[in-house]
Parts: C-alpha cells; structure tokens; sequence
C-alpha cells in the first residue's frame, strides 16, 4: 500500500464520522423544523392565517363601533304630560353610560303630531286621548328600542302620578317587590365572561385541531403514496419521522392561536371595550397550555389515521373517532354546566375547553388544574407511544387502507 493512498484514506485533523454524528441535528428536529418552514412558506396558510387575523379584528372593531353607536329618537307630544313621559326616557336612555336618547316635540294638537310623523320630523306621535289612553304612533314602523323606553318611562309615570292621587308614594306601593339575584358560585359578571370566552376558546380549538391534525394526516398519506417515506426510513427512524410531524404541526397550531388571541386582545384595548379583559388572560393561558396537551392526543391520532389510510379519501371515513372527541370538546365548551363541566374538565382533550371555562366563572382551587394537566401529560404519553407503534407498522405498508387491528398484527 503506498504512502500516498494512505494519506488520501486518513487526512490528519480530518473530523472522524462519530465526531460528525455527535454535531448533527436530531432527526425528530429536522423534521420538525421542516414541518415548520414548509408551512410558514405556503402562501395558502399565510393568507388563511392573514384574513382570519382581519376578520378578528374587524369583529372586535365593529363590536365596538356597535355598541357605542347611539340611537337619538325624536317623539311628537301635545301635553306636559307627554313632556314628562319623554323625559324620563331620555333618563334612562342616558344612565349607566347609555347612549339612547328621547327628544319630545311639543305641538298644539292630536293633527299636528301626527303630521310630525308623515313628514318624519318625528319619529313617532305619544298622544294621551280623553279617556287617558296612551297611543304611540309612527309612521310605517316603531323602533323596538323606541317603543321599550317610551313604555317603560310611562309605567314609571302613571305608577308616580296614580300614587299621588291615592295619597302614598311609588316606593311604599312597590315595597317588597325588589327581587336580588345571585349564584351560589361565581358572579352574573364572571358568566358572562365565561359564555363568551367559552365561545372563543371552542372554536379556535376545533378550527386548529382540525386544520392542523388533517395537515398531519395529509402529509403523512402523501409521503406514503409517493413513496418518500421509504427513502426517509432509510435515513432516519421512523419513530423520529412521527415526533417531528406532531411537534412542528403543533408549535404551528400553538404560534397562530397566540396570533389569534393578540390580535383580538390588542383590538380590544385600541377600541376601549377592554373592561374585562383582565379576568380573560389568565384562563387564556390555561387554555393555551391544555391546548398543547390536548393537541399533542389528537396530533398522534391524525398520523395513525394517516399511516392506516393509502389515499387522502380513505381520512373521511375512518377519521370518526377523533372527529367525535373534537366535538365533544365543542359541545363542552358551548353547554356543559355544573358537574357535567366539572367531569369534562378532567377528560383529556375535552379538558382543553372545559377546565378555563370552569376557572372562569367559578372558584377552582390550584391543584385541580394542575391535576387535569397531569391527566392530559399522561394521556399524551400513552398515546404518542401507543401512536408510534401503529405508524411504526402501518406507514411502510402499501396496497389499500388498512384497519387498526390488522396494523397491530403487522411486523416492526
């Protein structure tokens, strides 16, 4: 052997093949930065992700602009009494920072108010007749707010003016009729955040699981159609193939539902509608953590489905069970209460929705949380394990679908 094919074959300081394997990326990274990148790249997700981001803010925007909007009514009257009668409505169109108000328009006769009306310099006639009967009249319809405060303030009227002549007073003749409401746990407030947010938090988690957990499923069909599967086998195991679709797939689902939730969190404070916002963060980022745990299940299910299917078809069909749990987790979200919440909250993947509903509109104590996300953890190790033992078996497998008990009797 000469000298010279001896230093070809061994080049001092040359980095030996152990040395290079060691500063090497994992497997399960690479593919889950791949998962990422090509996702990040795809103009069909980025312009998804871009008009859900307007559509969110927009609604938060037209919310606000709704709610400020005022209604300014003007109403026709032909007596002090009619006067009154206005008045009080605008009083109580204007309380509790309201932004309703009645304007009265006194004219001579029963005639002129209704003229008022015709040529719509009002917007409806109050005419008390002989007999003391009260008519509101417009002109080919009467606002639903309008007719409300105009009613209401003329119930309180007559209830003053009738206890006058009776010699007593509306309080003495409403004593006793007050009627307070309360909840044995949480606040009417604190419910009201909890419908909406249980609202919000259901939806985004049905929308990621399925827009993200049909992606893992699709990418592991196509892989196995083309056949790229096999030539990533021989680079790399198998199993780290599967950690690396669940993992970028789910840092994705977990950086847009942040993109979702700062969005509307940012329109909410621009357009001053941000009153109770600070009881939503906190069970916000409970949800967010049982989100990742719950998306963890379901992502390991979607690559089984995918790795048992042999054409993206063959997902419509067999894909009932991990719909079935989404939805469950939407119906719990939308109309669990009481122990029927409680329950959820403990289900793994469920929990993901029902346990920051329940921190919102009830006291929990720290550690049932933090017990639900034990479950959740531990169901998600089983099922990641459990998952990897059927891909392991089925993705390699061509032909026609396959169904999950002959994947459990195929050969590593």
């Amino acid at each position: 052997m000469s000298t010279e094919t001896t230093e070809r074959r061994v080049r001092p300081g040359a980095p030996s093949s152990s040395s290079s394997d060691r500063n090497a990326q994992p497997a399960w990274l690479i593919v889950t930065l791949r998962e990422v990148m090509v996702k990040a790249k795809d103009r069909g997700f980025a312009i998804s992700t871009i008009v859900t981001l307007v559509l969110i803010v927009a609604g938060v925007v037209f919310n606000a602009y709704m709610s400020s909007r005022g209604e300014d009514f003007t109403v026709a009257v032909t007596s002090e009494a009619g006067q009154s009668v206005t008045a009080l409505a605008d009083e109580d169109g204007r309380a509790d920072d309201g932004n309703t108000t009645f304007t009265a328009i006194v004219v001579e006769s029963e005639e002129a108010a209704l003229e008022e009306v015709r040529s719509e310099e009002a917007d409806a006639a109050l005419i008390r007749d002989d007999d003391g009967a009260w008519t509101l009249t417009g002109r080919n319809e009467i606002p639903r707010s309008l007719s409300a405060g105009i009613s209401a303030s003329l119930e309180a009227y007559m209830l003053e003016a009738n206890a006058a002549a009776a010699g007593t007073s509306p309080e003495e003749l409403l004593a006793g009729s007050e009627l307070e409401e309360s909840l044995l746990e949480g606040n009417a407030e604190d419910q009201a955040v909890a419908d909406v947010a249980g609202f919000a938090f259901s939806f985004l988690f049905y929308m990621a699981s399925i827009i993200f957990g049909m992606a893992i499923a699709n990418s592991v069909v196509e892989e196995k159609q083309n056949r790229v599967v096999e030539i990533l086998a021989t680079a790399i195991p198998v199993r780290q193939l599967l950690y690396g679709k669940v993992l970028g797939n789910t840092i994705l689902a977990m950086v847009q539902l942040a993109l979702y939730g700062g969005a509307a969190l940012l329109a909410l404070n621009l357009t001053d509608t941000a009153d109770l916002v600070g009881s939503i963060i906190p069970a916000s980022g409970w949800f967010m953590v049982f989100f990742l745990f719950g998306f963890l299940i379901l992502a390991s299910m979607w690559a089984v489905l995918g790795s048992l299917a042999s054409r993206p078809e063959d997902l419509t069909s067999s894909s009932t069970p991990v719909m079935a749990l989404i939805f469950a987790a939407l119906g719990a979200g939308l109309f669990a209460s009481g122990q029927l919440l409680v329950v959820a909250s403990y289900v793994p993947v469920v929990s993901s929705v029902a346990m920051p509903i329940r921190m919102l509109n009830s006291e929990v104590a720290l550690w049932e949380p933090i017990l639900s996300l034990v479950i959740a953890l531990g169901a998600a190790a089983a099922l990641l394990h459990l998952g990897e033992k059927i891909y392991r078996r089925a993705v390699m497998q061509g032909g026609g679908a396959l169904s999950l008990r002959k994947a459990m009797k195929l050969e590593q």
